[in-house]
């Protein structure tokens, strides 16, 4: 009998493939059952998509719940119960000052996001950074360069774009010493605005809080404080890619709550409906005011099903959830941090914020180890752990467990780790 991936590699193309070729029957938790009778350990949450885990009680419930009363009827129709509820929601839980539409994806997300700042601003141009992933629709490659696969073929997808190092303190792009700097990252844009494009071009800045994709970075908090200051000297918004870092993976709802430093803009995706699709521009009520009727759209937008599972969501992370993704992601951290310390000439840098962690696996000389990474994600997977990697050197391992994981969990996948090395 074929496997899922031989079926599925029969009839889709290559562009359909997955980290791994393992065939997923059925989800709870933090586990996923396989197509040949093993269960797996998941710590990549669908890439930050099960927040709360898989398969969550009361997710399904309000699901099902709503399926018996509505599934579409069109948000450019109708107005319906859990899509105005969810927007209340997300607006008293981002200060009350901010409105919200919603879509079906990340990618669609911050298509809107750019939309509206350029429509409100009235200006061409967008920064974006180096290492990024903002996406793989036509506007959102061209905002994205954590790698050149990404882009290729698809040149000149969207015009006025910009790049700016990002704030990379362990592999700094300007040579600095972390702690001993002159924050670089934020004075750049002095010389961007003098040889690249002009501060009044500029219609927005957009950044990951975390940088997902790019090698789980923490840029320090001086780096928004930095950022935030430009915006407003020159009056161009702010824009947070919270797709992955949003609904409690840093610790907070959302990552701008995390490092105190709030956008013009951002948008959220991912673990908003915990498996569900959907996503959302949020942005400050003065700037949504001034996007009229027609200017972006969509028909699959706030589904009433994943809005039903958005909120059950919620609920989750309000009534335990987030906090326990503080208190595990400190415990998961100091437990690497403590596997660093056996193999410093492996484990080049532990970081992260939340349940958002990472460990850079380098060479004896410091260098990105794509190979030793994989041997890891193999051993893994080996033990029946799922592990994925990131960075543009493909040797960032990074950690994606769900808000609800305990330190059992946690240890077990510590221990593959260091019986790994140890090999």
């Amino acid at each position: 009998m074929k496997t899922l991936f031989e079926r599925c590699s029969a009839v889709m193309p290559p562009a359909a493939g997955r980290m791994t070729q393992v065939g997923a029957v059925s989800a709870k938790g933090c586990y996923v059952q396989t197509d040949d009778g093993k269960t797996l350990l998941d710590f990549a949450s669908g890439v930050a998509v099960c927040n709360v885990g898989h398969n969550h009680d009361d997710v399904i419930a309000a699901a099902k719940q709503q399926i018996d009363k509505m599934i579409h009827v069109g948000h450019n129709v109708l107005y319906y119960e859990p899509y105005v509820t969810l927007a209340e929601k997300l607006v008293e839980l981002t200060g009350g000052d901010t409105m919200v539409y919603f879509s079906n994806s990340g990618a669609e997300a911050n298509d809107g996001a750019i939309k509206l700042a350029r429509y409100v601003t009235e200006r061409p141009a967008v920064i974006a950074f180096k290492n990024a992933f903002h996406g793989r629709t036509i506007a959102c490659t061209a905002l994205t360069t954590s790698s050149a696969g990404y882009r290729k073929n698809y040149e000149g997808a969207l015009s006025g774009v910009y790049f700016a190092e990002y704030a990379n303190c362990y592999r700094c792009p300007f040579k600095q010493e972390k702690g001993k700097c002159k924050m670089e990252c934020v004075s750049q844009f002095d010389d961007i605005f003098d040889s690249l494009v002009a501060p009044e071009s500029v219609a927005a800045i957009i950044l990951e809080p975390v940088q997902g994709e790019g090698g789980y970075i923490v840029p320090p908090a001086e780096f928004f404080k930095g950022l935030r200051e430009i915006c407003d000297k020159h009056g161009i918004l702010l824009i947070y890619d919270e797709i992955q870092t949003g609904f409690g993976r840093t610790g907070n709802f959302f990552a701008y709550q995390t490092f105190g430093v709030k956008p013009d803009i951002f948008t959220s995706a991912k673990g908003i409906g915990n498996g569900f699709p959907l996503s959302a521009v949020i942005a400050k009520k003065e700037i949504m005011q001034k996007w009229p009727a027609g200017a972006h759209g969509g028909t699959f937008g706030g589904n009433p099903v994943a809005c039903a599972a958005s909120l059950a969501t919620i609920k989750i992370l309000e009534n335990g959830a987030i906090e326990n993704c503080r208190n595990m992601g400190k415990y998961f951290i100091d437990e690497l941090m403590k596997l660093q310390k056996k193999y410093p000439d492996t484990i080049g840098e532990v970081r992260g914020v939340g349940l958002m962690i990472g460990i850079e696996i380098v060479d004896k000389d410091g260098n990105p180890d794509g190979k030793t990474t994989k041997k890891i994600l193999d051993g893994a997977l080996e033990r029946n752990i799922i592990l994925l990697f990131c960075g543009r050197g493909k040797n960032v391992i990074r950690f994606i467990a769900p808000t609800i994981v305990t330190a059992k969990e946690i240890d077990a996948v510590v221990k593959a780790i260091d019986e790994i090395l140890a090999e």
